[in-house]
């Protein structure tokens, strides 16, 4: 089973955290932390799958930063952080940083947080597999790289990202509007989606002029087209 990580200073928030992971994924391993030492400790002892973190622990305001250079250095494992830190300012720096996501506390229900655990959970078994043919495209599973196509790296915002591994996921299949509003965190309408599929179609094409590999379906919504 997979073992995740819990570094929260309040004892009642870690806990539930907890809870929440543990009703998710019944049978996971859950360590909880408290402070600094003892998390930098674990996480050079121990291989966790996920890292759930907040930033401020004690009197250490940043002491999250430090933690997620500490598992950077060590190895890749994905951090979603918890905090109560605005997600206006936090946001940017935590993914400067690498991690995976920012959910500020008490701007987000269970279901927000347990949806973003599971999708980590998937894109950490996904990474093992196989890697795609050179010609074919390769993405991170845990989009902390750019996705690469014929070896080329394509710049792409994460909403992108998103919708292009779903795609990719179900190639030569149609996903629909309905199924794309659910990889994106806010816009969910059927224009943005269409202009998010425009930047993914212009960044391949900045590398590949002939890029015509997502058809749309009109009506319905789009397909990758091998």
């Amino acid at each position: 089973m997979p073992r995740v990580a819990v570094i929260e200073d309040d004892l009642p928030t870690s806990n539930q955290l907890r809870s929440w992971i543990e009703a998710a994924k019944p049978g996971i391993v859950v360590d909880q932390w408290f402070n600094r030492d003892e998390a930098e400790a674990a996480i050079a002892r121990e291989r966790y799958d996920l890292v759930v973190l907040d930033i401020e622990l004690g009197r250490e305001r940043h002491a999250g930063v430090a933690i997620i250079n500490a598992i950077n250095k060590k190895q890749a494992t994905p951090v979603l952080v918890v905090s109560a830190m605005p997600a206006t300012i936090y946001r940017s720096i935590m993914k400067a940083l690498d991690a995976w996501d920012y959910l500020q506390k008490a701007t987000f229900e269970e279901a927000d947080f347990t949806d973003t655990f599971l999708e980590i959970l998937r894109a950490v078994k996904e990474r093992d597999k196989p890697a795609l043919d050179a010609d074919e495209l390769a993405m991170d599973p845990l989009r902390q790289r750019s996705p690469t196509w014929r070896g080329q790296r394509i710049n792409l915002p994460l909403t992108a990202q998103r919708i292009l591994a779903a795609l990719f996921a179900r190639r030569g299949q149609v996903v629909s509007y309905e199924e794309l509003y659910e990889v994106v965190k806010s816009g969910r309408n059927r224009d943005n989606i269409r202009k998010h599929v425009s930047t993914i179609r212009d960044a391949f094409r900045e590398i590949d002029p002939a890029f015509e590999c997502i058809e749309n379906v009109p009506m319905r919504g789009f397909r990758w087209a091998d």
